[in-house]
């Protein structure tokens, strides 16, 4: 990724928004989360203008274990809904199920690393 380069990311909630945006800036990328799935808008998501959209999932169990939530599957299916035009076009989706905070961070570092390789 080249210097400057603005990565969005969104994301069902719990799905390491926050984390990984938090990580990535520690390592030098120009990154912001944006709560596209609190939104009414599916496209909230280009307002910042991204040059680069990473969306990460998460199934319903997996929210369930990292936050204490007061609604059900139904709220979850409309966050997903909500996300589809920016799965539409994501350039990286990463199903965070079964990862650390550490190990997110390491492997979409990694990913961004490998794609700015295939990019210049």
């Amino acid at each position: 990724m080249q210097q400057g380069t603005l990565i969005v990311v969104v994301g069902v909630c719990a799905s390491g928004k926050t984390t990984l945006s938090s990580g990535l800036r520690q390592l030098g990328y120009n990154v912001c989360s944006v709560a596209q799935e609190h939104s009414v808008s599916g496209r909230l998501w280009e307002r910042p203008k991204p040059d680069f959209l990473i969306l990460l999932d998460c199934s319903f169990e997996t929210v369930r274990e990292r936050k204490r939530i007061s609604w059900g599957i139904d709220r979850y299916h409309q966050q997903q809904a909500l996300l589809q035009h920016a799965r539409a076009h994501a350039d990286l989706v990463v199903t965070t199920d079964g990862f650390s905070p550490e190990q997110l961070v390491e492997h979409v570092h990694e990913q961004l690393l490998q794609l700015g390789e295939m990019l210049s």
